[in-house]
C-alpha cells in the first residue's frame, strides 16, 4: 500500500499511526457490542499491551498493519494485516492474516476493510490469505459462528453475529472450523470412560501437578511438548522462547498448579494439560477498567467468592511414545484436571479449541459426555 488512507464514497480507511488512533482501534468494540448480554469488555490493559510491538513478543517475528475505518469522524470498522515470518518459515505456502476484524452491518465496510488487508499482504509477496487470527494461531482464532447465546470464555472471542456472512461476501470461503466443547464435570464419568481411566496401568506412569517451585522449568516441558505434539497440525506455529517468557509471567497470577497436569513416564513428560480459571466470569461487568475498584473485584471473585467455570486452552501429547499411550494420555490428564477442578468447586470446563477434522481428540473429548456449543470459522481467500 502506497499510502495510509483510502476513500471509497463515504467511508474513509486509515492505518493506525499513533496511540489516539490505536486506543480508538480497542474501543471499537465496545461501542459494536453494547446491548449484547454475552458479550464480555476485555481489559483495556491488556488489550493494549497484546497489541504492543514492546510488549507482545509475537511482534518479534511478524509484521503487523491496524486499519481503521471511518464514516465522517465515526469509527465504524477495524482489522489487522499480519505476516508472520514464522509461520512461512514453517509452512513454506505464502501465506498471511488478518485479524481483530470488527464492524457495523454494512457489507461496504468489511468489503473495504479486507481489500485493504489484502492489499498490504500483496505488497509483501503474499499469495493467500486467512483468518482472523487475533493476532496468532497461538492467540484468540477463528470468527464465532455458533454459539453466541453464551459468553466467551478465557481468551476466546465473541463476533456480532453478522460478521461471518459479511466476510464471505467479501469473496472468502471456509478453510476450517474449530470447535469449543463444554464439560459438566458435575456428572458421572462415562461407563467407558471410566473403564479407561481405572484400567490397572504400568508404576512408571504417573499424572502430576505442576510444581510452582520449578515453575520455568515445567513451563518449558510443556511447551516443549506443545512444539513437538503440534508439529504436523494444520497451522502450527511454534512458540518462540520470548512468548514462552511472556506467557510464564502474565499466566502466573492465574495458575493454580493443581489444574496444571504433566504426564510422565519413567520420569520423562510425555503430555501435559493446562486448565485456567474462566477470567471473563469475574470482569464480565468491569466495563474493561481496573481502576479504580476493579482490581479489588477481579481478585475478590478470583479468590474468594471464587470462578465456577474454566477452560484447557493447551493440551498435547508427544509423537516418540507408543499408540497405546497416545491414545489413553488424554484420557487420564483430562481427568486429572477434572478431579482436581470439581475440588476447588469448578462446575463446567471448557475444553477448546479442537479442528474440525481432528477427529482422534474430538472422540476423546466426546466420550466425555461434552457438548460441540461453539464453532469458529476460519476464512480464507487467494490474493
Amino acid at each position: 500500500m502506497t499510502g495510509t488512507s483510502i476513500n471509497s464514497d463515504a467511508i474513509r480507511i486509515e492505518q493506525v499511526a499513533d496511540p489516539s488512533a490505536m486506543d480508538q482501534f480497542i474501543r471499537l468494540p465496545y461501542r459494536l457490542h453494547q446491548g449484547d448480554p454475552n458479550w464480555v469488555p476485555p481489559l483495556m490493559l491488556e488489550r493494549q499491551e497484546a497489541l504492543s510491538p514492546a510488549k507482545n513478543p509475537y511482534f518479534q517475528h511478524a509484521e503487523v498493519a491496524f486499519f481503521l475505518a471511518r464514516r465522517g469522524d465515526q469509527v465504524v470498522g477495524r482489522i489487522s494485516a499480519q505476516v508472520d515470518r514464522l509461520a512461512l518459515e514453517t509452512h513454506q505456502n505464502g501465506t498471511g492474516h488478518f485479524g481483530l476484524l470488527a464492524a457495523e452491518n454494512d457489507p461496504a465496510i468489511v468489503q473495504l476493510l479486507l481489500a485493504t488487508a489484502e492489499t498490504w499482504l500483496r505488497e509483501r509477496g503474499i499469495t493467500r490469505v486467512i483468518g482472523p487470527f487475533n493476532l496468532s494461531i497461538n492467540e484468540e482464532t477463528g470468527l464465532l459462528v455458533s454459539g453466541w447465546d453464551t459468553p466467551p470464555m478465557l481468551l476466546m472471542g465473541h463476533d456480532r453475529d453478522y460478521l461471518g456472512g459479511l466476510v464471505e461476501a467479501a469473496g472468502y470461503a471456509k478453510a476450517k472450523d474449530i470447535f469449543a466443547y463444554l464439560y459438566n464435570i458435575e456428572r458421572d464419568l462415562p461407563r467407558t470412560v471410566r473403564g479407561v481411566i481405572d484400567r490397572p496401568w504400568p508404576t512408571d506412569l504417573r499424572v502430576r501437578p505442576l510444581d510452582m517451585k520449578r515453575y520455568d522449568e515445567d513451563l518449558k516441558i510443556i511447551t516443549a511438548i506443545f512444539n513437538d505434539a503440534w508439529l504436523n497440525n494444520w497451522g502450527f506455529v511454534p512458540l518462540t522462547e520470548a512468548e514462552i517468557a511472556h506467557m510464564a509471567k502474565s499466566l502466573r497470577p492465574l495458575i493454580n498448579p493443581r489444574l496444571v497436569q504433566i504426564a510422565e513416564v519413567k520420569g520423562e513428560p510425555v503430555a501435559f494439560g493446562v486448565c485456567l480459571p474462566n477470567l471473563n466470569a469475574a470482569i464480565h461487568d468491569l466495563g474493561g477498567k481496573l481502576l479504580p475498584f476493579g482490581w479489588a473485584k477481579l481478585l475478590w471473585r478470583l479468590k474468594v467468592t471464587g470462578v465456577k467455570t474454566a477452560r484447557v486452552p493447551l493440551m498435547g501429547v508427544k509423537r516418540n511414545i507408543s499408540k497405546g499411550l497416545v491414545a489413553v494420555l488424554p484420557f487420564l490428564v483430562i481427568d486429572a484436571m477434572r478431579k482436581e477442578a470439581k475440588a476447588l468447586g469448578y462446575e463446567k470446563i471448557e475444553l477448546s479449541w479442537i479442528l474440525e477434522d481432528n477427529m482422534p481428540m474430538r472422540r476423546i473429548i466426546e466420550a466425555f459426555g461434552t457438548t460441540n456449543y461453539k464453532t469458529y470459522r476460519l476464512y480464507t481467500k487467494d490474493l
